[in-house]
């Protein structure tokens, strides 16, 4: 009955780190898709402040999220996450006086990213360490799938209130969410994850390893790669279904995307944790990159429905696996260094797709710019095979020593 119990996997820490994570990924990207609108619309104001308030958000989270990991090696993570729980249901309150002023928005969007940053490391860490080990591939690979279903949730929620009531009520919609965040995380009865080999000496010190984790960075670079080439799909589909009169069709395409992940799922983890990584990564690769290229084609709704799901197999078989890596190479009591300096490379990256592939985009059109994200999609595997190849070189080195 004990070695049962420690194998479970949907254990009651587990799913409360997981609807955790679920509530606040799906007030985040509501606000995304939502933001815009109210900056223009509510605010009188124009393309440039909108795009503030976007990159205000990303600031906050590049800024804390370094920070996120260290704090939760060092000090007491049950704690943490109170407070960070607590802070982010404040800041969802505060966005009820967000349009009496746009520089009151951007403060708002700065505390947002950084305690969005903090909070989701958190819960992240915590989920992961929460997991019977010989499971680790196919729980992470669950967690993310809450994340992946709020990326579907989140805007089509957003967009259907504000299309039928006023923006407050999306405000007091995402307070419930952010209750709803604080009371998942809280009740779940999760042990501290604080680092124990943490001396007073290394939280005075100012070195980047207190900040990143070296093990983590080569998953941490191959992640935000795979993240570079999917911001072609997660900010740029709706602009694309626009240009092909498939605007009715958008929220349907992130539909299926999202059930295809969650079709797959399960054994995909599985696969991972008996066959090892690259029995997954690899025919992720192809599916990513025949997806990107199916989006190419698209003639029609069953055209952009198809590429929809090929993507949903790729991303979802790819994303939890790089994850999963990142946190497996590095040494157990940083698994929140190393938690944070993946998701720091995911944020930088979706950053920097947003910017490129918009370039891209302006100067050569859709078309080319689904091409080059299937190219960077293939270079990222070339870099995945070099870097994978070197960390369990090193790791079997470790084990012999």
């Amino acid at each position: 009955m004990k070695i049962m119990q420690k194998q479970s996997l949907w254990t009651q820490a587990f799913m409360g780190m997981s609807l955790s994570s679920f509530f606040q990924y799906m007030t985040h990207y509501a606000l995304i898709a939502v933001m815009p609108v109210f900056v223009i619309e509510q605010m009188n104001g124009n393309d440039w402040q909108a795009g503030l308030a976007m990159t205000f958000f990303q600031i906050g989270a590049v800024l804390c999220r370094p920070l996120a990991g260290k704090w939760i090696d060092e000090y007491d993570s049950r704690k943490m996450l109170f407070l960070s729980l607590g802070v982010f249901l404040l800041v969802s309150i505060m966005y009820l006086g967000a349009a009496d002023s746009l520089y009151f928005l951007l403060i708002i969007r700065l505390l947002h990213g950084a305690v969005f940053a903090i909070g989701t490391t958190l819960v992240a860490t915590m989920a992961a360490l929460a997991l019977p080990a010989t499971r680790r591939g196919e729980g992470i690979g669950y967690f993310a799938m809450f994340s992946n279903l709020a990326m579907v949730v989140g805007p089509f929620w957003g967009l259907i209130i504000i299309a039928h009531y006023q923006f407050i009520i999306l405000f007091a919609g995402c307070i419930v969410l952010a209750i709803l965040a604080f009371w998942s995380g809280n009740r779940a009865g999760v042990h501290s994850v604080a680092g124990q080999e943490t001396t007073k000496k290394s939280r005075r010190a100012l070195e980047w390893s207190n900040f990143i984790e070296p093990c983590a960075l080569p998953m941490a670079l191959t992640g935000g790669l795979l993240f570079f080439a999917y911001t072609g799909v997660l900010v740029f589909i709706p602009l694309y279904a626009k240009q092909l009169n498939l605007t009715e069709y958008t929220s349907a395409f992130f539909a299926v995307f999202a059930l295809f992940i969650v079709a797959t799922r399960p054994l995909v983890g599985r696969v991972f944790d008996r066959s090892g990584a690259n029995t997954v990564v690899y025919p992720g690769f192809i599916f990513f990159m025949l997806g990107l290229l199916g989006l190419t084609q698209v003639e029609g709704p069953v055209s952009f429905f198809l590429a929809g799901s090929v993507i949903g197999i790729g991303f979802g078989a790819l994303s939890p696996v790089f994850q999963t890596l990142a946190i497996q190479l590095s040494p157990a009591h940083r698994a929140g260094v190393a938690t944070a300096t993946y998701f720091l490379a995911l944020d930088i990256s979706v950053g920097l797709g947003s910017f490129f592939l918009s370039v891209v985009t302006a100067h050569a059109g859709y078309h080319a710019m689904y091409f080059f994200a299937a190219a960077v999609t293939g270079i990222t595997a070339v870099v995945y095979y070099v870097l994978s190849a070197k960390c369990y070189t090193a790791k079997l080195a470790e084990a012999g020593d």
